[in-house]
């Protein structure tokens, strides 16, 4: 992709404020983040300097740009660390091997990054909201976020994406000056898109092409990885998914190049190349679409809409796949019973800490006093893993199941 010819002369044509750096970047080998990336960015991606800040302002940092700040937050804190014991759509009942809430949000994460990288899009802040775009999810995935939308229906309900801005605005308490994380407003914004899409589709500017990054980057890896670990677990066979087209032409690449592969090997190379298709799609569709299009901005990026997305064509496959992966896998009579049983529990949990509030822990109990009693205990069901949900249930609740 060429920039040469495109209406900008560089990343600094409007009149930002460029932060002085005296002393430590001073006659230094160190690259300060602003010299990196205006040597690497495209006009379109958002740069570290035109981040609009944060609700607490804080000193910058020359050589740790406030995108990368945000992705370290993010990491350190405690609710990404619960992450390793949350479900992605399998439990741990069902083996060692498939994916958890954590490992899916790394994936997601990499996979956002190369896209990233290959547009020459801001990748400190790509990272920042795909390891920040599952904080919010509850114990027992979809099925423990439905349960809790159900008892806080009266509340306003429960949504995973709008969780994690509670989490990152008021629940993590890591710092001594502010609340939070005290993200920058452009990881907030990013993650408030996915609270209601509907209303963000409506908006007379689209999310930043980062954001927009992170959300195809999600969906190709759960489409590649989720049909891996039904496979794995045995839920269906790799005969089954040659029903979808899109795993059918990955199979017929895989066995024109190789020969002699035992099952676990095929298995890996048909999910690698659909990762692959994926992917390279998606650059292909969308390099061609940028240079069409030639946004001289971040901001006249956001008023073209949806720039980053894979061809018509391979979104039809995409819907092909997902329809078969919600039919045969994520309905699945063992994932329904799993499923029932954890929303049961949550439901008991839920409404004996309304009757027991003595049992929430202090925190819970004095943040009830701000937001109410059946919110604080959402908020408290909601930072569970499966395994300490389990217990607590156990230990406090299993007579009234």
């Amino acid at each position: 992709m060429c920039f040469a010819s495109w209406p900008c002369d560089s990343l600094f044509d409007a009149p930002y404020d460029l932060p002085d750096f005296p002393g430590i970047m001073t006659n230094s080998l160190l690259q300060s983040t602003l010299e990196r990336e205006t040597s690497f960015l495209a006009p379109y991606a958002l740069a570290s300097h035109q981040s609009r800040g944060r609700k607490y302002p804080e000193e910058a940092v020359p050589y740790r740009g406030a995108f990368q700040r945000d992705r370290d937050r993010i990491v350190h804190c405690s609710a990404f660390r619960r992450l390793s014991g949350k479900m992605q759509v399998f439990t741990g009942d069902m083996g060692d091997y498939h994916r958890t809430r954590l490992t899916h949000t790394h994936e997601v994460s990499s996979l956002a990054r190369t896209v990233a990288r290959a547009l020459r899009l801001n990748e400190d802040l790509v990272e920042a909201l795909a390891l920040f775009h599952d904080i919010g999810h509850p114990p027992f995935g979809h099925a423990g976020e439905d349960a809790l939308d159900e008892c806080l229906a009266a509340e306003g309900g429960f949504s995973h994406n709008h969780n994690a801005l509670v989490i990152a605005e008021q629940l993590e308490g890591r710092y001594p000056r502010f609340p939070g994380l005290n993200l920058t407003y452009e990881v907030l914004e990013g993650q408030q898109t996915r609270v209601d899409k509907s209303a963000a589709a409506n908006q007379v500017d689209g999310p930043l092409l980062e954001v927009q990054v992170v959300e195809a980057a999600d969906s190709m890896t759960y489409d590649a990885h989720d049909s891996d670990d039904a496979v794995k677990l045995g839920l269906v066979t790799i005969d089954d998914l040659l029903e979808c087209t899109l795993v059918r032409e990955a199979m017929a690449t895989v066995k024109s190049r190789y020969v002699d592969m035992n099952a676990d090997v095929l298995r890996k190379a048909v999910v690698h190349e659909l990762l692959y298709r994926q992917v390279t799609d998606l650059l292909e569709t969308t390099s061609k679409t940028l240079v069409e299009r030639a946004p001289a901005s971040a901001a006249e990026a956001r008023r073209l809409g949806l720039l980053i997305a894979p061809s018509q064509e391979l979104s039809e496959k995409k819907k092909e796949l997902e329809k078969f992966l919600y039919e045969r896998v994520y309905r699945h009579p063992k994932l329904v019973v799993v499923r029932s049983l954890a929303q049961q529990r949550l439901r008991a949990m839920f409404h004996g800490y309304l009757e027991r509030v003595d049992l929430l822990p202090e925190r819970f109990r004095v943040r009830a006093e701000q937001v109410g009693l059946p919110r604080s205990i959402g908020d408290y069901l909601a930072g569970m893993t499966d395994r300490f949900c389990d217990q607590t249930f156990h230990q406090s609740f299993a007579g009234a199941s």
